[in-house]
């Protein structure tokens, strides 16, 4: 005998069916979801319209909803929506070459002055440069290197890294349809580490051209090079951040990258969805010398300014403005009062540079050029290197509280200054921030206005914050000091005032610059 047969069961039916039907629709909704990337960020980058969105409407539902679009398969279909990036890549990849060169002399691929492409010793990206022959990296005589490069017109100007031909006596590139051509360097920028070559052949030579806007973090990236001597190799990936200090000089802006790029990628095109040149491969961050995911790029704004004076001139000409700047930290907005941490704080403006004659001093902070905010040192930097020399330039400061504006009239950028101070010996200690002080002009050999710190308690405030035994301080709290009693002053009238640290001005063996000592409240 059968059992019998619940009351309820057409009820319960109907639901299981109804269920099933559900999952089906999202199992279908997330297989399209999951298909083709590129034509799905397109999608969400471009808002996608209600006549778009009826492609996923379900086949049974579209052909019950008249005026609607067809199935997604359809809609893909007639839309002609790309997947993968092959046609962007059948577009430019015929401009990207592989560069080649010789060196029969023993040279390093500075060129510059000490700072310029100079990598922290202990960084991964100073380890693989040694490694793989990138920026500081000593090249042997008859030596050969390997690199990328693309095309920018059709009469055979290309760009390049500079570390890829500096001091090349020759230069061999490969285009994509295996043609050897042979080049010579127009001009090199080490401070940005860019170069111009120019292709003697042909005056029809496929080529790309740099993006008008910025990268967005997210947007996908393609790059193509020579990685490992394998000519033509293309990856793929995203933009994952901007605006990249690497330590390799004061204009370090790099657009950071995901998309692999190894050893014989440098100077290689990394590519938009347009087929516009966003970045010139660079660099990588590596502990093992080979890609993690971590490339950086220079901006295709960047490139575009440099190779421009390059076909123009051979060089970069850059302004100056001569100070020493250096960032505003939490703590040294708080010394001064200020609400953000942001501008470039002068530590010392230059003997009769453009900045000491339009009157800035030590302690402003530059926070406007030209009305453009200024959020960092670099930042500076990077502004005043973009303007012609000769320029005349509004610079918005604070000084003391106090907003100005001076008008500075920008020079030719000189040699690089340094300051200098020597070691000292004994004096009399200020216990509260774990140092010894001494009268400088006290001091043999030492300078002649300031203190002279002649001993450093390695757990105290100041060996914390980076002063060594032989600085020299200058002044407190804006304050000019010449003695251990005009030091404690200061730090009693900053206390009395409520302020959580002082900025002490310091003169090191390299450079002037400001330091926020933490203070106690008593």
């Amino acid at each position: 005998m059968s059992n019998p047969v619940p009351a309820t069961l057409p009820g319960r039916r109907h639901q299981t069916l109804r269920r099933r039907a559900l999952c089906a629709s999202v199992a279908v909704a997330s297989l399209v979801a999951l298909s083709g990337a590129p034509w799905a960020y397109q999608t969400i980058h471009g808002f996608a319209s209600p006549h778009e969105l009826g492609g996923w409407i379900p086949q049974a539902n579209a052909a019950e909803a008249p005026g609607k679009p067809p199935p997604l398969s359809q809609a893909v279909a007639g839309e002609n929506h790309a997947v993968g990036f092959a046609d962007i890549v059948a577009k430019v990849k015929p401009a990207v070459i592989s560069v080649r060169v010789k060196m029969q002399q023993e040279a390093t691929s500075s060129g510059g002055g000490p700072n310029e492409n100079a990598l922290p010793p202990g960084s991964p990206l100073y380890k693989f440069f040694r490694q793989f022959g990138a920026p500081n990296a000593p090249k042997r005589p008859g030596i050969t290197g390997e690199g990328s490069g693309f095309l920018i017109s059709p009469d055979g100007f290309a760009v390049t890294n500079n570390h890829v031909v500096d001091h090349a006596d020759h230069v061999m590139v490969t285009t994509d349809d295996s043609k050897i051509y042979t080049a010579k360097v127009i001009g090199t920028d080490p401070s940005t580490d860019l170069a111009l070559i120019k292709i003697d052949g042909e005056s029809a030579f496929p080529y790309v051209k740099f993006a008008d806007s910025k990268a967005r973090i997210g947007d996908w990236v393609v790059a193509v090079g020579n990685p490992y001597g394998l000519g033509g190799t293309v990856t793929a990936g995203i933009v994952s951040a901007q605006g990249r200090d690497i330590g390799g000089g004061p204009y370090d802006d790099y657009i950071q990258i995901d998309a692999p790029i190894n050893k014989g990628n440098s100077g290689g095109p990394a590519f938009n969805v347009n087929g516009e040149v966003i970045g010139v491969n660079t660099a990588i961050f590596s502990p093992t010398g080979g890609s993690i995911g971590i490339g950086f790029d220079i901006p295709a704004d960047t490139a575009k300014a440099v190779v421009a004076q390059l076909k123009d001139k051979g060089y970069v000409l850059r302004a100056w403005i001569g100070v020493q700047v250096q960032p505003v930290t939490a703590e040294i907005a708080d010394s001064l009062g200020m609400k953000k941490a942001e501008g470039a704080l002068v530590a010392e403006p230059q003997p009769n540079s453009p900045a000491a004659k339009a009157g800035i001093e030590a302690g402003d902070v530059i926070t406007n050029v030209n009305g453009a905010p200024v959020k960092g040192s670099r930042e500076l930097a990077r502004q005043i290197a973009s303007m012609p020399p000769g320029t005349p330039v509004k610079v918005d400061i604070l000084r003391n509280g106090s907003a100005k504006t001076l008008t500075v009239t920008l020079d030719k950028m000189p040699a690089t200054h340094t300051a200098s101070a020597s070691p000292a010996q004994s004096g009399s200690a200020t216990p509260e921030l774990g140092l010894s002080v001494a009268p400088a002009d006290r001091i043999a050999g030492a300078s002649t206005t300031g203190l002279v710190v002649t001993g450093i308690d390695p757990s105290g405030a100041a060996a914390e914050h980076g002063l060594r035994t032989g600085d020299v301080i200058l002044d407190v709290s804006g304050k000019s000091v010449s003695s251990a009693a005009d030091m404690i002053e200061a730090l009693t009238k900053a206390r009395a005032e409520g302020k959580h640290d002082v900025l002490v001005r310091v003169k090191t063996a390299d450079a002037t610059k400001f330091v926020a000592l933490p203070i106690g409240h008593g």
